[in-house]
């Protein structure tokens, strides 16, 4: 039929889908209703033996005529050559924000870990919150490299994380936006002009620690969190913090500790996602089987440090760490007790594979590591040793016997 108005006005909407009504004056022009009764108008021809469809407007909002001057316009557009669709497809990819991007790139990376999408949110947040509406074409190298200056500022190992996030961004973008050629939209990252001016900054690798002098001023700090009268809250940190001494465990791994990964019976310790998606199980030593068992009777949940908050589970314990602290007089954080861990491990003539399978590090590159086969038994006694040296130099009390997998009766 000819669409006119009170044709349209006379289509009745289908009982399911949608249904196409064509105009038999101008070829390629048409309406489309949905079984709701919404009425808009299309037009579709073929560009490069492939189907082009464009929504041109709901109907009411746009007439019968401007629908068909715009159709007329899009027909004689693609007859002299052209894809409006694509052009338009193409614009649009042009303008595309910094903050979409960024939702884009996560949402086609399989596999990131909570905490590292965490990570990277509180950097755009932190880093680029004036950015995140801004075109990406619109960020150039100059703002790049004021930008950097400006966070090395506060800090300049955070300012050179955002940068390696943005750089990634930008480098995603190349490979995801082209042109109808196959072209990229993005053919340059503005963040390499910190590797031709070498303004990166140096940053050296935190090699901080606690000593075998200062631990008995920070056991005791620890211990005061821990004391009869501490708060729910002030145990909890406490217990973290001896935990992550007394395994070497990084931050989240410790933080967001299930009880059904806690074997009090075979006194081991799994943590099933790590860092390298290679499960890990621990043996207990006798100190932190009997802190975990004493846990087990007061806390409730499926966290062994439970939280308030959305994750279930304690996040951020820093406040509490700032009172250890004050009263070592030693500041401290939660990485510097696996470096602990290692530096002690090392000290006292461990086997190298025995640290890396305790501390979970890759082996994937070491031929030999590959035929080493080390069980969780062969990991117990000295894992036992580490902690009766944590438990002299802290001079809290005699080394203990390494106890069979099987409780004693």
């Amino acid at each position: 039929m000819k669409l006119t108005k009170s044709a349209v006005d006379r289509i009745e909407a289908p009982a399911t889908g949608q249904a196409f009504h064509r105009d038999s004056v101008l070829k390629g022009f048409g309406l489309r209703v949905t079984a709701k009764g919404a009425k808009s108008f299309v037009v579709e021809t073929r560009v490069s033996g492939r189907v082009r469809r464009k929504t041109l407007g709901r109907y009411g909002p746009m007439t019968v005529e401007q629908a068909r001057k715009q159709a007329q316009q899009f027909l004689g557009e693609v007859a002299s050559g052209a894809d409006p669709i694509e052009e338009a497809r193409v614009e649009r990819d042009r303008s595309v924000t910094l903050g979409e991007v960024f939702e884009l790139y996560l949402s086609t990376r399989k596999g990131l870990k909570d905490a590292t999408v965490f990570d990277y949110r509180r950097i755009l947040r932190e880093a680029f919150s004036d950015w995140q509406d801004r075109p990406l074409a619109a960020i150039g190298k100059d703002a790049v490299a004021k930008r950097h200056a400006k966070l090395g500022e506060r800090s300049e190992a955070r300012a050179n994380h955002a940068m390696r996030l943005l750089r990634a961004l930008f480098n995603f973008a190349h490979h995801q936006y082209e042109d109808g050629e196959g072209h990229s939209l993005f053919p340059e990252n503005p963040v390499t002009r910190l590797s031709h001016t070498r303004a990166w900054y140096r940053v050296e690798r935190r090699r901080s620690l606690i000593t075998a002098a200062q631990l008995p001023d920070w056991f005791a700090a620890v211990q005061g969190l821990r004391g009869e009268d501490a708060g729910v809250y002030d145990r909890a940190v406490g217990d973290l913090l001896l935990l992550l001494l007394f395994t070497g465990l990084r931050r989240g791994e410790g933080l967001s500790l299930r009880w059904e990964y806690v074997d009090l019976d075979e006194r081991t310790l799994r943590i099933p996602d790590t860092k390298n998606r290679k499960p890990l199980t621990l043996p207990l030593p006798d100190y932190l089987a009997e802190l975990l068992e004493a846990r087990r009777e007061f806390v409730q949940g499926p966290f062994v440090f439970p939280g308030t908050g959305a994750a279930g589970h304690l996040v951020e314990p820093r406040p509490r760490m700032r009172r250890v602290t004050k009263a070592s007089d030693m500041s401290f954080t939660l990485h510097d007790l696996r470096r602990t861990f290692i530096t002690i491990a090392e000290s006292l003539d461990i086997p190298v594979y025995a640290i890396k399978r305790l501390v979970n590090h890759s082996m994937d590159h070491d031929v030999t590591a590959g035929y080493v086969v080390m069980d969780i038994e062969r990991l117990r006694e000295p894992m036992q040793r580490i902690a009766d040296f944590i438990l002299r130099s802290a001079g809290h009390r005699d080394t203990a016997q390494v106890l069979s997998h099987r409780r004693r009766a």
